[in-house]
């Protein structure tokens, strides 16, 4: 009997079999019997494919890099998006409401009640418009979580269902009139409830379907268009109820002629099994895989989406170098929240639960590393001023799933020919709900049928230290006369290979044998695909993925937009954007492009910021100038946000060290106002999280913060307008108030790197000519950075180098890890000084040798948290560089490198290193023992030098040069016999 056979009678019985344990010599036999492919069944068994939720900031920098980058923009929407078999055939919005309840927040289409629908501001709109340019059958849904306040507060009344449907109805017609797509699906209810709210989903599916008024001038449709509009949002589908940590409204679907009738597709999050209460036949037990099959009371079939699910965590370029496999071997591509983890979620929320899409939160990481929940997407968007964009290797891996069959949705008259999934040709027995575990060798797969029967595909995933052969046949399918099935592969490189050289190719070409299967093995830690579609010569197929390019420091020219690295700015902005050209933008439904000025083809929302809080928008001042609004006051405040903070945003390079940023801020409302200006932000998502930031109201009273801990205040003349500046160059941090410094700050134990940040408190402020400015004698900003997990760095030693269930707060999700004396780590790098990050205990001692010669012994680290310096090394010569450290005891966490640049404007004084050179005079070699002289001999070489004019040398590799002669001096020992 087949396994899937086999794994049928278990389901039935009430017990879903998971296989403990498989070696090599249990091949895994698969049936595809073309009597199993439903196609009849055109909602519950047609593989839609995968999805992006686009919410919380998660996209708000694409619109920066269609700005500034628009061809490595539209690229990314084709390859995404584009092409005869889509990654991503839908796009869900998450409507925003100016507040955060993950990484940071959307702003509302509609702050007031009065207030026009804006769907412009909302990244996630315009991304579905321009998706569709290149995919004009591509879906688009919305769902809320938190609502602006003038809804909330008739909705906590128990009267708001007319504020909800208004706010619904007024954002769809206006992205209607901008874009020219309807929204195909709506979820009324809240996202992620535990008790869905049907009175309401009923209440607007009746209010949907009977609403004839498309007429009134709010909404901005010609007469033409609200005839258009009128049948398209009748047409609308409902979801429901994007369900997490419960599994409801299955059971109230199976249970509810009413309710069955008005929903359409239902979803759930983060697990990918069905619910198994009760008898098998009640509605309590196995409900979506009752609506997916429409084996139910009804006879219909749903479709049941994974409507909210993780993407990669970290990057698989890295993670291939952890040691997390048996023995401390790389688990690959593999291992828990891996590439093939994903590919294990879609296997088994489909053997599972029947689920036929995948909704990534987010496939497109494009926000500020540092928030809540970085690194867990396919792509990497988050340096506009560079175009770098980073692909991970699991777009590849998910491309198994939908580049070889038709995906999508199936029309109404049955004819688009989308492929059904198969049940009796699917299972998977990995371990866990979420994370899921493919380390037991256990049989993973999902068939894809064309209901035509002409063609199948079986994707395999065997996430195991174990190969897996697969037995597959073929029975009552109309294959042709060429039986020939191709088997594409993904998995982590050989050694010797380039990173990619394994990534989706075609691994074989094998024929039926004898018995008529197919039999191939399976290698560890890798995906499979075994399609009967001919893709040998298929340009598309075979496709790689864009290169990602160079994360470049955004260092700019006073307009804030041409890089420059020769004047004194490194960024600016009076937010005229009179630099910016105009930006294109789908619309039309996709048929066409149009050229819109800046900031009215993003909703006047400001270059590069990324929101945290508030509703942070550009408009006129009473003098009709352009200045930066945060407009969030008292009337909006009081909403349900899960991350409840005062308004902030942020902008800028996380690799900006010394620098002085300088915006000018006023008070436009009359009740009050509080403006904020933060530096060196690496992580969080307050205003209290930048490691320096003062506040100031219109009463002159001001504050100096450390992170959110008050160090000096005072009190200056009482003004509506004020201009605010920190300069923080090395430790010290100076806050000046219209010029004047109010405030120096000598800390300790200094954050040397991070953006800028601006709030205020829920008043209306205003922010103007922001600047940030080079320090003279101090070098602006670290050149690059370097992974710990990165190819590039030799470990020696014991290390535990982990990538699994990672703290986001770590780069990548990532660290490398030793307690063992005598463990070491070389760096490759270029630049005159590195950074060695990781949140440490500051037990770590540490001997530091550069270009093959001790500099520093017995190095002490410091006690940091994540992404700060725990040792700083400066002073080097300008110039690639070789960085070993050995541990002589305690523990080091590793997370990443920054490689310090040598950009330094203004003259540098060596006066230090002077002074301590004639303190030293001319000590003999001859006098010193050998091992005492080889650690002075290049402090000794290494002043001398700088002295004599060192290109790259600042102020801080001066102190330090310094300190390493006066001790290096300090450490000789005379030679028995030899005189002082």
């Amino acid at each position: 009997m087949s396994l899937a056979a086999a794994t049928t009678l278990a389901l039935t019985a009430g017990v879903i079999a998971a296989p403990a344990a498989h070696t090599a010599d249990d091949p895994v036999e698969v049936v595809v019997n073309g009597d199993d492919v439903r196609a009849d069944n055109v909602n519950g068994l047609t593989y839609k494919g995968l999805g992006v939720l686009s919410c919380n900031s998660t996209s708000n920098l694409l619109m920066d890099y269609k700005a500034e980058h628009p061809a490595r923009y539209w690229q990314l929407i084709r390859t995404l998006f584009g092409g005869k078999n889509p990654l991503i055939n839908h796009v869900k919005i998450e409507m925003g409401s100016d507040t955060n309840t993950s990484t940071g927040s959307d702003p509302a289409t509609m702050r007031t009640a009065d207030e026009l629908a804006d769907a412009s501001r909302s990244p996630g709109f315009q991304l579905a418009a321009d998706a569709k340019t290149v995919n004009p059958r591509l879906k688009v849904s919305i769902l809320r979580w938190v609502m602006p306040q003038w809804v909330q507060t008739e909705w906590n009344k128990g009267t708001g269902t007319d504020e909800m449907y208004k706010w619904y109805k007024e954002t769809i017609l206006d992205a209607y009139e901008k874009y020219g797509y309807m929204v195909d699906y709506v979820n009324p209810d809240t996202n992620e409830t535990r008790n869905p709210d049907i009175s309401f989903v009923k209440w607007y599916k009746n209010a949907l379907v009977n609403d004839t008024d498309f007429a009134d001038p709010r909404y901005g449709l010609t007469p033409r268009q609200q005839k258009a509009a009128a049948k398209a949002y009748h047409d609308i589908r409902i979801t429901a109820s994007d369900e997490n940590t419960t599994k409801n409204i299955g059971p109230a679907l199976l249970t509810d002629a009413e309710l069955f009738g008005m929903v359409d597709a239902v979803g759930y999050h983060y697990t990918t099994d069905d619910r198994l209460d009760g008898t098998p036949d009640s509605a309590t037990y196995r409900p979506y895989t009752k609506l997916a099959t429409g084996d139910n009371v009804y006879g219909q079939d749903k479709e049941v989406w994974y409507s909210e699910g993780v993407g990669s965590f970290g990057w698989t370029d890295y993670r291939v170098n952890n040691t997390e496999g048996p023995g401390g071997a790389s688990t690959g591509i593999g291992g828990v929240q891996s590439a093939l983890d994903l590919a294990n979620r879609s296997v088994k929320s489909y053997a599972n639960s029947k689920r036929t899409h995948y909704i990534f939160q987010p496939a497109l990481g494009s926000f500020y590393e540092g928030a809540q929940y970085s690194h867990k997407e396919l792509v990497s968007a988050r340096d506009p001023w560079s175009g770098q964009l980073h692909y991970d290797a699991a777009v590849y891996v998910m491309q198994h799933f939908t580049q070889f069959a038709k995906t999508g949705w199936e029309n109404d008259t049955n004819t688009a020919g989308i492929w059904r999934t198969v049940p009796e040709a699917s299972y998977s027995g990995v371990s866990g709900t979420e994370n899921v575990d493919g380390s037991n060798g256990a049989p993973s797969y999902m068939t894809l049928a064309d209901p035509a029967k002409k063609d199948f595909s079986t994707i395999a995933v065997n996430d195991s230290d174990q190969s897996k052969t697969y037995r597959i046949k073929a029975e009552n399918m109309n294959l042709g006369g060429d039986p020939t099935m191709e088997v594409w592969e993904t998995r982590a490189a050989d050694a010797g290979q380039a990173y990619d050289a394994n990534f989706k190719h075609l691994a074989a070409q094998i024929r039926p044998d004898g018995d008529g299967y197919y039999v191939y093995t399976v290698k560890p830690r890798s995906i499979v695909t075994f399609t009967t579609l001919d893709r040998s010569h298929d340009k598309a197929t075979r496709q790689r993925l864009p290169e990602s390019g160079n994360r470049t420091v955004l260092d700019t020219d006073a307009s804030g937009k041409k890089h420059n690295t020769r004047d004194k700015i490194l960024y600016a902005d009076d937010f005229g954007y009179e630099e910016e050209g105009k930006v294109r933008v789908g619309t039309g439904n996709g048929t066409r492009k149009v050229s819109l000025p800046y900031l009215a083809s993003r909703g006047n929302q400001p270059r590069y910021m990324v929101d945290q809080t508030g509703a942070w928008e550009v408009g006129k001042d009473a003098s009709g100038d352009n200045v930066l609004y945060q407009y969030m006051d008292q009337s909006m405040k009081e909403t349900g946000a899960w991350n409840r903070n005062t308004p902030n945003t942020t902008v800028g390079d996380f690799r900006w060290e010394n620098y002085k940023a300088t915006v000018d801020v006023s008070f436009p409302d009359p009740d009050g106002g509080l403006a904020a200006l933060g530096v060196r932000q690496q992580k969080g998502m307050a205003i209290s999280d930048a490691a320096y930031n003062v506040r100031i109201g219109p009463n002159g009273a001001w504050t100096f913060y450390e992170y959110g801990k008050a160090v000096s205040a005072g009190t200056v003349a009482a003004s509506d307008t004020y201009r605010l500046a920190i300069e923080a160059k090395g430790a010290t941090i100076t806050t000046y108030i219209d010029g004047e410094a109010v405030s120096t700050y000598q800390d300790p134990t200094p954050q040397t790197e991070g953006r800028v940040k601006l709030g205020s408190d829920f008043h209306k402020v205003a922010f103007d000519n922001l600047k940030v400015e080079k320090i003279d004698g101090y070098t602006p900003y670290a050149s690059a950075q370097l992974d710990s997990m990165d190819s590039s760095i030799a470990y020696e030693g014991t290390w535990s180098r982990r990538a699994s269930l990672g703290d986001a707060m770590d780069w990548y999700r990532s660290t490398s890890t030793s307690t063992t004396a005598g463990a070491s780590f070389t760096v490759p790098f270029t630049g005159t000084g590195i950074d060695v990050i990781g949140g440490n205990d500051g037990s770590a001692v540490l001997d530091v040798y550069i270009d093959g010669k001790l500099m520093v012994k017995d190095a002490k680290t410091a006690t940091t948290d994540k992404r700060l310096a725990t040792y700083a090394l400066r002073g080097l010569p300008e110039g690639k560089h070789t960085a070993r450290f050995v541990l002589k005891s305690g523990k080091i966490v590793l997370d990443a490198f920054n490689a310090i640049s040598g950009d330094v404007d203004g003259t540098v004084d060596t006066t230090p290193i002077r002074t301590a050179l004639d303190e030293i005079g001319s000590p003999a070699r001859d006098d010193y023992t050998p091992d005492s002289w080889a650690l002075f001999a290049p402090a000794f070489s290494a002043a001398k030098a700088a002295v004599s004019g060192q290109k790259g040398l600042d102020t801080i590799g001066v102190e330090q040069i310094t300190d390493r002669l006066d001790k290096a001096y300090d450490g000789l020992v005379r030679k028995a016999g030899s005189a002082r």
